[in-house]
């Protein structure tokens, strides 16, 4: 998969590096200002999302705001999805949830700062899309 380089808008506010992948992948497949999702991911969560969001709060914010869950995964099966051309949706904006990790695709691109996909081999258990 093509992959660019995208902040989500943090530098406008902050400064050096941060674990903010769930802050940055909503910013990125929403459109919304980075400071309005930080904020709001603070407020739900009662702490600092710089270094980490716990899943119950950005799975409360992703409802409230009107996406739904897209599981790839199943027991049994074991992974069958990857950061890959073709093995995810390809066309508008995606939120996956990968190993330890959050990341926006927006038609078939992947938007970071830096390349998840472990060439290509970077397990996908499931999307979260805008209803």
């Amino acid at each position: 998969m093509n992959v660019v380089y995208n902040d989500g808008g943090r530098s406008k506010y902050f400064k050096g590096m941060a674990g903010d992948c769930v802050t940055r992948a909503i910013a990125i497949a929403s459109g919304r200002d980075y400071k309005e999702v930080y904020d709001e991911l603070a407020k739900i969560g009662k702490c600092s999302p710089r270094n980490g969001v716990m899943p119950n709060v950005y799975k409360k914010y992703l409802a409230k705001h009107g996406y739904k869950w897209v599981c790839l995964a199943t027991f049994g099966k074991g992974v069958t999805n990857h950061l890959k051309d073709g093995e995810i949706p390809m066309q508008g904006s995606i939120i996956c949830n990968c190993s330890r990790h959050l990341v926006a695709v927006v038609d078939g691109v992947v938007n970071d700062t830096h390349d998840p996909t472990r060439n290509g081999t970077r397990a996908v258990y499931g999307y979260w899309i805008k209803n």
